[in-house]
């Protein structure tokens, strides 16, 4: 009997591996050979979970709350979601308009599933999340890439507009964006749906980082919008940013009911519901006390005030200051040279000889940038900057 040779589908041979994968798995390998590491490559907070829920937690699995739940997810946390975005935005939902999905992933998965067919068009602006056009592709669609260098990495109304074709299905927002930090303000964003309506074009709105914008920039959520304009639009939110559950896996997306009931076909073939005991720990980050978010928002604004200045000050480097999430985007272009002509290859000499872990900005459709992520120690976010200038200098040697 020969051995079997697995031939890989189709669907996935041409699915790149996570960018920001790919960097942790190298990171690893260095630090098990007892690498110094400084880690601005990963892109959760470093703040542990805070302790109310992880005793919300605790109590499900001493109260036996480990079996399944409704596929679309409990009622209690279902209504603890709608209840957060009622006392936070002013918005209100129906339990109906409502999922609860393995983190936001998830949620954006199952959105694209249940409305994108082979041959649509799904525009993106880059810089983009890493998984928006791998989804995309999946599904035999075509992303469709929006540049938003020239205006600083915001998203326009106009830019929208030249983009759409009668091909054009969907649209993907994500606001405050990773990798850039960059919001796109509420006027503006406003008029990208509206344009979206005129051309009947639906929309995501990744919303994993909303609540993480610095004064006097705000959250805007989509569901703020007028009604005509929110019923095209499907929000992917999660827990794991702003309340520092990456591991607990918890997201929900809210949206027109008929969409909603479409993505809970997928989920049910895919995964069923959300683990039981990390619903009962979203339910009290939803509705509990909401101080560990403010203290997490202002450490982070800490560094952030620390760090863009620290980048503008090296030669070579140029970097926007970003109004939400936790990353820095420098512009590294007047960094190269020719022993190190591109981002990929700086990222590479940053990892392997000063040991500073960063994601090459051509992962996210902008090369000739780095992403930073500043979910580290100031200390640390110190410690890196220094060690970038000295790798600078050596490739201008």
């Amino acid at each position: 009997m020969t051995k079997a040779n697995f031939k890989e589908s189709e669907y996935t041979a041409n699915m790149a591996v996570s960018s920001t994968l790919a960097v942790l798995m190298e990171a690893e390998r260095l630090r098990a050979e007892g690498a110094d590491l400084v880690d601005l490559g990963a892109g959760e907070p470093d703040f542990p979970t805070p302790s109310n829920i992880k005793e919300a937690g605790q109590r499900a699995i001493a109260e036996n709350f480990t079996r399944y739940t409704s596929t679309s997810g409990s009622a209690p946390l279902k209504r603890a979601v709608i209840e957060m975005m009622k006392r936070d935005f002013a918005v209100e939902y129906q339990p109906y308009e409502c999922i609860i999905t393995v983190g936001g992933k998830q949620g954006i998965f199952n959105a694209m599933a249940a409305l994108v067919n082979a041959g649509d068009e799904v525009l993106i602006a880059a810089p983009y999340w890493v998984t928006f056009p791998e989804i995309t592709r999946f599904l035999r669609a075509t992303p469709v890439f929006i540049d938003t260098e020239a205006t600083q990495f915001v998203l326009t109304a106009d830019l929208v507009r030249q983009a759409i074709t009668p091909k054009t299905k969907l649209l993907i927002l994500n606001s405050p964006n990773n990798p850039s930090g960059r919001i796109i303000p509420p006027a503006e964003f406003r008029k990208i749906i509206e344009v979206a309506a005129e051309h009947d074009v639906w929309v995501i709105s990744d919303e994993c980082y909303l609540y993480f914008a610095y004064s006097p920039a705000a959250p805007f959520t989509c569901g703020s919008l007028p009604a005509e304009l929110r019923s095209r639009v499907m929000i992917s939110g999660s827990f794991s940013k702003s309340h520092a559950m990456t591991g607990w896996r918890v997201g929900y997306a809210l949206g027109e009911a008929a969409w909603i009931q479409a993505m809970l076909k997928v989920q049910s073939h895919s995964t069923s519901n959300t683990s039981s005991i990390s619903q009962q720990a979203a339910r009290e980050a939803a509705t509990g006390e909401q101080q560990s978010l403010q203290m997490m928002l202002a450490e982070y604004k800490r560094r952030r005030d620390w760090l863009i200045p620290a980048l503008n000050e090296i030669e070579g480097v140029e970097c926007d200051l970003p109004e939400g999430a936790f990353y820095a985007f420098p512009n590294i272009k007047g960094v190269l040279n020719e022993s190190c002509k591109t981002s990929a290859e700086f990222a590479r000499h940053l990892l392997n000889q000063a040991h500073v872990v960063v994601t090459d900005g051509a992962a996210f459709g902008a090369p000739g940038y780095l992403r930073l992520s500043y979910a580290n120690s100031l200390e640390n976010i110190q410690k890196a900057v220094e060690r970038m200038k000295q790798a600078i200098a050596e490739i201008h040697r």
